[in-house]
This record gives structure tokens, sequence and C-alpha cells, in this order.
């Protein structure tokens, strides 16, 4: 028994004596003064900290290899230094004073830069920023981005846009894995909440290298909030109300990590009545949403491993004409509720010289849809009567909403198993090497008395090598990958697909303030279930839409120019692409109905899409608070017989004046005047219309306080501040001439403990 204790103890202290260290300290650069509060990460490990009033930090317990530290802190610069561990000095870290934003280390891309060393222009973003700017929902936060807009039904619902491509051409990554939710519909929104989300990041262009099958159009992967550090505890509160739509969006979260293991939870809901124009409520744009999250990790020297939680439960009103005006909240028919699971676990295993990631990932959507079987046929009523009775259906709606006595009329699930496996070799020389396997298998099944798309199961495999070359002036990416998707469906219809794909990027500095990018990718997206086997109403978009069983896959080729320019007062960027797509899928009306619904074919053809984002960043030393951001968006898409393609967003320019300041009581304050002039969009497909052009005025202050020693944020913002009517080319309320959303203020406090 003494030798069995002795054993014991010698593996229990052994650890000890193997553990690696790093420890050093921040100065500033300029004064010599150490710099408190300095964020000290290692994105490979996930492992952070923040310096203390001496400016110094310290590491233990770090696996051996070469790892990367990203040093940040709001008004100096973002720096990004590579550590061989064991390593036995201390380090002495000096950072200059700068008025540029602090750089986000981009997750979206497999080895984890800074995006000044990026060779794929990647954009990134927090979601307080979205928040603070007035978003309701991620769907409308993701508009703020250059190049990416939103397809939406009302507000409840929205899908995002980049470059022109949505639906199946753009994936969602969420929790590291890939997220699936019958994402084929129009009127299919994200199923996601903002809450326990960190920042948003947006891959522009084909991705398929990277990610497979419809990544053709780009990326749109959501990081979500990060554990604690080491022996520290966190919680916060929040709460946020919405005027227009006499909303609001509250959520309550914990974390805390001890040495090894860390846990967290964030619970969230928000509800919204139908949203106000200057002229009217935009009967059934309400909605309602419950989210939970919760992590758990654990963390050893040569070992880290989470596993993540998240259950949303939507209720989304499906507007279909202007109706009853009320600012009741729960939805009318026709509705749709949704229950989506996602499940992922996240590890890591470290060796000497490499490491291996596995992420697998399991999603559960359960989507049905309630319609009104009596659909308010009789047009003799006078105004009076009219107005009862919608009211009495509402008060019929509500009852069978609670009692749940209604069936839904199509109910379908969809079940989906993604695994991602990347091995990164030991680094050679400039050589920095991933190989990798990812894939899905995925079964869709009908339960409600309608049927869109058939029973079926898809299944998709793919296998990636990329490099990552460092030369004294440039860096290089390139890569390849093959893919193969099967799909084999209930009534005998079974497909496969098969694609090489590959991708080539050249970073390089052009003197010393100009970096220029050049990425050449290739991309394909195999025909979806919806696209090969519809048949059937499709109600939420009033079309009956018919598949086509010999559809080919799509393939494209894009070219990515993109330049930045930077100096102590000025950023100017300027992005090109033109993106060749073979066999585009589109839906087209035949002229024909069923069921009083217009029928829609999917076809194909060639097509085209070209355009970019331009703009400057002017912040004038000594005025380092005052900035004046100025960006240009544009995109044409046309199919190779010259007709332009549907859903391409207008042109756009967007201004925007920001101040920022610091007093004794008010930290981190800022002001912002924004102008957003969207131009006609006159080049549409043979079943759209144009759009005229509008301009939406925000405004919008914030910042924190101190309030019983723990800080308080609050923000207020205004968005179409003067109420302007207008129609967005890409809302599906459009071909009934329902304005957009009018003027809203958003008040929103969180305090942190």
């Amino acid at each position: 028994m003494k030798s069995l204790i002795n054993v014991l103890l010698l593996l229990a202290v052994l650890p000890l004596f193997s553990q690696n260290f790093l420890q050093g300290e921040i100065k500033n650069k300029e004064t010599n003064q150490p710099i408190f509060g300095a964020h000290v990460y290692f994105p490979e490990l996930e492992l952070g900290g923040a310096t203390d009033e001496l400016g110094t930090f310290n590491f233990s317990g770090l696996p051996e290899g070469n790892y990367k530290m990203i040093v940040s802190v709001l008004g100096f610069e973002t720096k990004s230094l590579s550590f061989q561990i064991p390593y036995s000095d201390a380090i002495s870290i000096e950072l200059s004073p700068s008025a540029i934003e602090i750089e986000g280390v981009i997750i979206s891309t497999p080895f984890h830069k800074l995006q000044s060393e990026n060779v794929m222009k990647v954009e990134q973003e927090s979601i307080a920023n979205l928040n603070s700017q007035g978003a309701i929902n991620l769907a409308d936060g993701i508009t703020n981005f250059a190049g990416v807009e939103s397809v939406t039904t009302g507000l409840g619902i929205g899908k995002p846009v980049i470059r022109g491509l949505s639906s199946n051409r753009v994936l969602v990554y969420t929790q590291g894995v890939r997220l699936e939710n019958q994402q084929y519909g129009d009127e299919h929104g994200l199923g996601l909440s903002s809450n326990g989300l960190e920042s948003v990041e947006v891959i522009k262009g084909p991705a398929s290298l990277l990610y497979g099958s419809d990544a053709l159009g780009g990326v749109l992967y959501l990081n979500p909030e990060k554990f604690a550090n080491k022996n520290t505890a966190t919680a916060d509160a929040s709460f946020n109300y919405f005027t227009n739509t006499k909303g609001y969006n509250s959520n309550i979260g914990v974390q805390k990590s001890t040495e090894n293991f860390k846990f967290l939870f964030r619970g969230s809901t928000s509800e919204h009545s139908d949203y106000n124009t200057d002229s009217y409520r935009v009967t059934n744009t309400r909605f309602r949403e419950q989210d939970i999250k919760v992590g758990l990790g654990y963390q050893i020297t040569n070992f880290k491993t989470e596993l993540r939680y998240n259950l949303n439960l939507s209720k989304l009103g499906i507007p279909e004409e202007l109706g009853e005006q009320s600012t009741n909240k729960a939805p009318l028919l026709p509705y749709q509720d949704i229950t989506n699971h996602i499940l992922s676990s996240k590890s890591t295993v470290f060796f000497k010289d490499s490491k291996l990631d596995i992420n697998i990932g399991l999603i559960y959507n359960d989507r049905k849809e309630f319609e009104d079987h009596h659909h308010h046929d009789e047009e003799d009523h006078d105004d009076d009567d009219d107005d009862d009775m919608h009211d009495e259906d509402e008060e019929h709606d509500e009852e069978h909403d609670d009692d749940e006595v209604l069936e839904a009329a199509l109910h379908m699930k969809l079940k989906t198993l993604n695994y991602d496996v990347k091995y990164h070799l030991p680094e050679l020389g400039k050589f920095e090497t991933i190989l990798g396997v990812q894939g899905m298998t995925q079964s869709n099944t009908n339960y409600g008395e309608e049927q869109l798309i058939p029973d079926a199961v898809t299944n998709d495999i793919g296998i990636l090598a990329t490099s990552h070359i460092h030369f004294e002036n440039a860096d290089i990416q390139l890569g390849a990958r093959f893919d193969n998707r099967s799909i084999d469906i209930a009534s005998g219809l079974n497909r496969s697909f098969n694609s090489f794909n590959g991708a080539l990027g050249v970073k390089t500095n052009l003197g010393n303030n100009i970096i220029a990018r050049v990425n050449l990718a290739s991309g394909f997206r195999g025909p979806n279930l919806a696209e090969l086997a519809s048949d059937g109403s499709h109600e939420g978009t009033n079309r009956y839409e018919i598949g086509n069983a010999d559809l080919k896959s799509e393939q494209n080729f894009q070219t990515d120019v993109a330049l930045e320019y930077k100096n102590e007062h000025i950023e100017i960027f300027a992005n090109g692409f033109y993106n060749i797509i073979n066999n585009y899928i589109y839906l087209s009306p035949n002229g024909e109905f069923i069921d009083e619904d217009p029928v829609f074919l999917y076809l194909q053809d060639d097509a085209k899409l070209y355009g970019g984002e331009f703009g400057f960043h002017l912040h004038p030393h000594p005025l380092d608070w005052l900035h004046l951001e100025s960006s240009f968006e544009t995109v044409t898409g046309k199919q190779d017989n010259d007709d332009y393609l549907p859903l391409i967003p207008a042109n756009s320019l967007t201004n925007t004046l920001r101040a920022e300041f610091n007093t004794n009581w008010f930290k981190k304050g800022y002001a912002f005047v924004r102008l957003r002039s969207t131009f006609n969009q006159d080049n549409v497909s043979a079943f759209e219309t144009p759009t005229d052009s509008f301009n939406l005025l925000s405004i919008g202050f914030g910042g924190s306080i101190s309030l019983f020693k723990n800080e308080l944020n609050m923000y207020v913002s205004a968005t179409n501040l003067t109420n302007e009517t207008y129609i967005n080319h890409l809302s599906r309320l459009k071909p009934d001439g329902i304005f957009n959303m009018g003027r809203n203020i958003s008040i929103g406090i969180t305090y942190n403990l």
C-alpha cells in the first residue's frame, strides 16, 4: 500500500515539473511605462489573460511546440509574436500607440492569424458593436458588413447574402460546426440568437477548399463567447428595448474556470410585435425566441476539449397581407414553430511539434409550419365587421397556440451529423501544412399533412490539404480538395456528385504601408434536396415548386483582388471580384398555376457576378478620437443570356462620423452619425420589379460607468431617424408593396459582475 501511495504521489508531482512557463512584461514604447489590462492570448491553445498593474503576465502548463501569441489593448497596435515552448527567458514587449481598432484573430481560416497576416481577406466584427448600432437580431446585424445583405421576411426571418449569393450557396458555421436547418427556403431564417456569440466573421467568395459543398458563395462564421480565464468567475446580465416593435431582448450569463475545468451558461428571451412603418404596422411580422447555451471545457498540458449545446425555440409569424393593427406578440396563422438543437464537441491533441483537431456536430432541426385553413374569403363585410373578424381570428389563433391543438401542415425533421478532422503537420522551414477530412450525414423526414420535399438521406465527404508558406516579402496559401455528395431519396431517385477544387492566394507588401492580396479559388455546390425533388406548395413563398432530377453541380471560379493602404492618419481599401458560375441553379415561373399558386421550376444556366467594396477610414492625428469612415459596395449578377439574376442587392454608400472619448467616470465612450444611401436597383430578373433608392440616417452613443465597483455598459441608437418609407430590394414583402421598418430607437444596458 505504501508503494502504491508513493507511485500515485509521483504521478501527481511529475506534471508540475514538466509544465512549461512563459512570463514577461508589456510596456508603452513611447513612454516605457507598463500597460495595465493588455490582453495576452494564445489562439491555438484558446488560453488568455490580462497584464497586472506592473504590466506583467504569467502562463503555465503550456505544451511543447511553436505557438502564436497575440497582444492587444485599446489605443495601441495589436502585436503577433511566435514562441518556441519551452522558452526559458522572460520577455519584454513594447506596443506603439495607435488609433486603429484592435485586430482580432481570424478563426474561420485554419491558420488562426491576424487579419493583417491573413492571405485571404476576412471581415470580422464583434456582436457588441453590431448591437450598439441598433441591430434587432443577428440577421439584421450582419448587414453592417460591406458586401453582406439579408433576404428578409419581416424582421424575424432573414438569411445572409454575400456578394449576391444566398441560401445553400452560403454556409453558416456556429460552435465550430456546420449549421443545417433547411436553409434552402427563402423564408427559412438563421435559427440562431446573437446572445452568447462573441464575433462574426465573413469569408466572401468560394471557400470550398476549407468547407466543401455549399461554400460556393462564402461563409458566415459565428464565434461563441470564450470561457473565463483560468481561476476566475464572471457573470453578466443585459436588457435591450426597441421602440418600433415594442420588443425586448434580455439575457443572463455566468462563467467559471478553474485550473483545468471551464463552464458557462447563457439564457435569453426576446419578443417583438409587428414592426411599424410611417403608415401602418405590418401584420404578423411578430416573433418570439428563447435561447439557451451551455459550455463545458477541460484543458491540461497536451489536451483540450469543449462540449457546447445550444437550444433555440422560435415562433415566427409569416406575413401575407396587411390586416389587424395591434402590438400583440403572439404570432397569428400562418407561422413557423422551430426547435433547433446544436450539440458540438471540439478537441485538440497537442504533440511535440504538431496537433490534431477533431470537431463533431449533431444538429437536430424540428420545423413546423401552421396554416390558416379558413382564408377569410368573405369580402362583403364592412370595415367594422372586418376589424371584429380579425380580432376574433387572432383570439382564436392564440387559443390554438396556447392549447397546441393545431396540426402542422408542414412538419419536417432534419438530423445532421458532421465531422471535421484536421492534422497540423510539424512546420517544415517556411511551410505550415494541414491535412483534413470533413463529412456529413443527414436525414430529412416528413410528418405533416403536406409535403414539399421528400424523405431522403444525404452524405458528404471531402479530403483536403492546404499550406501557408512564409517568405520574406510575401505569404502564399494554396490547397486542393476532393468532395463527394450522394443523395438517396425515398422515391427511388439516387444522385451522386463529385468535384475537385483548389485555391491559390498571395499576400505581399507593396512598400511600407500597402498590402496587396490576390486570391484565385474554385468552388462547387451539389444540388440540394429541394432543387432535385420538390413537388408541392411552398406556403412561405406562395409558390408551387417543382424540382429537376437532372440538375448538375454548380461549379465556380472567382478572382479576388484586395488592396489596403494604412498610415497614422488614413486607411484606404479596394476589393474587387469576378465570379464565374457554371450550371447556376435558379427558380423560374412557367406561367401555370396549381392550387392557385404560380408554378416555379428549377432551371440551370451559366452565370457571372462581379463588383466589390471600396472605402476609406480617416483618423487625423492628433485628433485620434475622431473617425470618418466611408464605404461603397456594388455587385452585378447576370446569366449567360444577359438576363439579370434575382435577389441581387442594390449598390449602396455608407458614411459614418464617429467620436471616441474617455473621462474619469465615463469609459469607452463613443458617439456616431451614419448615413446609408441605397441606390436604385434597375438590374432585375424577369419576374422582379425595379426598386427605388432610399437614405437611412442613424445616430447613437454609448460607453460604460462604474456601478457598485462593477462595469455597466450602456448604449442608445436610432435607426431610420427620419422615418423614411422605403422598400428594400431583398424584402420578400416587396411584391405586395409593403414598406420596411420605420424609425426605431434601441436602448441597451449590460451589467458585468
